[in-house]
């Protein structure tokens, strides 16, 4: 599948480590209004000792579906209940 997002592949984003380590799937996504970096979660709350930073090719190798969320424009958010579930985009 063809990298879907108008950011280069290499752009850093966040996720979690239960993500990074592939323990949880993706259900909450962010595309911050401040600078408009991509945030991947596992949906639970963290520690900041628990971000890690990792490329938007990464994530979208990790999890595909991701790739739906290319247009979500800063200042929204995605969730999910589970990995199976469509996105749903809201805004801040």
């Amino acid at each position: 599948m063809d990298f879907p997002f108008y950011d280069a592949p290499d752009t850093a984003a966040i996720c979690c480590c239960h993500v990074s380590d592939e323990e949880k799937p993706i259900l909450f996504v962010s595309h911050d209004d401040e600078d408009g970096m991509w945030q991947f979660l596992c949906g639970e709350a963290h520690e900041t000792d628990e971000a890690r930073i990792v490329s938007l090719k990464y994530i979208f190798d990790l999890d595909n579906s991701v790739g739906m969320l290319k247009d979500m424009p800063c200042g929204y958010y995605s969730t999910r209940k589970n990995q199976n579930d469509k996105w749903i985009i809201l805004k801040r």
